[in-house]
């Protein structure tokens, strides 16, 4: 039976769920859509990242990241629960050499993390202007009928890239739809968008920082190699786009689940078999004070399996004794 480590990045846009071994390979992993259904995801990256492996496995910790990290945790039994920046830098940190810039854009934001001597030194993050995003290259890909696979390719195609307003999703789209009627060709309009996004994202992310190489591009945007091209041309510098780009922060969830086990911890993973369980999640206000806590509970085949969001701990705590009492 082979030891391994599981890393589950829940997003807005996306679930990335990732299989490592103690050698720090990538045994398994999935992106998949989060669709507006975290439980769902998370139960489909499970089944799908364990049908990848064929031998009998045993999983010796588990970490979570991105925005459903909490619900994720209390869906599977996460032994680390961190933030992106960090699961990110982690990764970064031990897949690619000396690296003190990480440029991250996923489908709802974006994220700029500096490194010095391996450790996270600063770091900013954009979740307003969805310019700067993968939904918005998705989108305006789709208005133009032209495959998500093939925007990068055309734009490196590009002989006279116009220039877009990228300061705001709305004001692109309606300048994109303006250079169109103008007559200019798709790969310069492609181009000049692509130009933007990185304009927009160093104006904002970027302003103030010391931008040092080598620099990794991550998230599933970087797979866009017209983007890449517009990050090197602003920067002047190459820009390195590691094999798994796309999962970085499940990977850095991986890798910090190893940590928690190397520090002879045992692990709470409830196992694969949790993809059968019915899951349903609930939310009430606590009116017992004047803080008002919006109390959210997930329920495990009808039994309540956890809560939080209470600021004073009385319904965890509640939780907590009756879990006592059952053992």
């Amino acid at each position: 039976m082979k030891n391994c480590y599981l890393g589950i990045d829940v997003g807005s846009v996306s679930t990335n769920v990732v299989l490592m071994d103690e050698d720090k390979g990538i045994m398994a992993k999935v992106y998949t859509q989060t669709q507006g259904k975290p439980i769902e995801a998370v139960k489909r990256g499970l089944k799908e990242v364990r049908s990848q492996v064929s031998e009998e496995v045993r999983v010796r910790g588990v970490g979570t990241t991105g925005s459903g990290r909490h619900l994720a945790a209390m869906m599977v039994g996460a032994d680390v629960i961190k933030n992106e920046i960090t699961a990110h830098g982690i990764a970064a940190i031990n897949f690619v050499d000396g690296v003190k810039t990480i440029l991250e854009i996923g489908g709802q934001d974006s994220k700029i993390i500096l490194l010095r001597d391996g450790i996270i030194s600063d770091f900013a993050m954009n979740t307003v202007c969805a310019a700067g995003t993968g939904s918005f290259l998705d989108r305006q890909a789709a208005r133009l009928g032209i495959p998500i696979e093939d925007f990068g390719e055309m734009a490196l195609k590009s002989q006279a890239p116009v220039r877009i307003a990228g300061r705001c999703a709305v004001f692109a789209e309606s300048d994109m739809i303006h250079k169109q009627q103008l007559g200019h060709n798709q790969e310069d309009i492609i181009k000049g968008l692509c130009d933007a996004l990185v304009r927009n994202f160093l104006n904002n992310l970027g302003k103030g920082k010391e931008i040092l190489g080598p620099i990794v591009f991550q998230g599933g945007v970087a797979a866009n190699v017209g983007i890449k091209k517009s990050f090197e041309e602003a920067l002047g510098t190459a820009i390195l786009v590691p094999p798994h780009h796309d999962v970085m922060g499940a990977i850095g969830c991986c890798l910090m689940a190893q940590e928690y086990d190397m520090k002879k911890n045992r692990t709470s993973f409830k196992g694969f078999d949790i993809v059968h369980s019915g899951y349903q999640v609930k939310g009430f206000e606590c009116n017992d004070c004047s803080n008002g806590c919006e109390v959210i509970e997930i329920l495990r085949d009808g039994q309540v399996s956890a809560r939080w969001g209470d600021k004073c701990g009385k319904w965890n705590g509640k939780l907590k004794n009756e879990v006592e009492k059952l053992a």
